[in-house]
């Protein structure tokens, strides 16, 4: 596995390598220090698996460069570890290609989650994002892939499904995203929101859970 980790405050690149670390142990880290470096990088290295990058840093604007590093890297998630915390800029970030949002006062615990997550297909947004001034399809999707499910309950809407027959054939997000006239964003959204009311960590075990259940045949 190959991440690239961005952040202009070097302490904080060594503490998420030590958390990144500890659990990815054969992980091979990539540093930068602003979005110029990224950007240089990327030229270069398209490898990676993962990009873990800081809102606010020299270089660029945050919404053109976040643009940029998706484009660069399409098949690529991208999460942003920021000490901004504004459900419009958060809703924006996912809307334009990233795949999660974590707040810089997170525990080592929802890092790794978060992490977790995306690797899967998913997209990671901070509970807190939930209020009452939310509306429109984005935040209704947002509300489904971070609420409580009630113990038990299995059941997934009707698009939700069209997403997981979708994923059971080995499809990707962007082609999920092309195939039912979605953005890709809105796909993470509901491969979330499958992953938690099925209550598994991955798209295989989605797919396993699913059939368990009758949703798939």
């Amino acid at each position: 596995m190959k991440i690239l980790i961005a952040d202009d405050h070097d302490l904080f690149l060594k503490g998420l390598e030590l958390i990144l670390g500890d659990v990815y142990p054969d992980a091979d880290f990539v540093f930068a220090q602003s979005y110029t470096d990224i950007f240089s990088i990327i030229e270069h290295q398209k490898d990676f698996n993962l990009v873990l990058t800081d809102l606010a840093m020299p270089g660029s604007n945050w919404l053109e460069a976040i643009e940029k590093i998706h484009k660069a890297l399409p098949e690529v998630p991208i999460i942003i570890l920021s000490a901004v915390f504004d459900k419009e800029i958060i809703a924006k970030t996912i809307n334009i290609g990233a795949s999660g949002y974590i707040p810089k006062t997170s525990s080592n615990q929802i890092i790794l989650d978060a992490v977790n997550l995306v690797l899967s297909g998913g997209v990671h947004i901070p509970t807190e994002l939930l209020t009452d001034s939310l509306s429109g399809e984005l935040d209704a999707l947002i509300r489904s892939a971070v609420s409580p499910v009630l113990s038990g309950d299995k059941t997934l809407t009707p698009r939700q499904i069209d997403v997981l027959k979708l994923i059971e054939v080995g499809k990707s997000n962007k082609v999920i995203a092309y195939d039912l006239g979605l953005t890709e964003g809105t796909v993470k959204l509901h491969v979330t929101a499958i992953l938690k009311v099925l209550g598994v960590f991955n798209r295989t075990g989605a797919v396993a859970e699913a059939k368990k259940y009758g949703i798939l045949k």
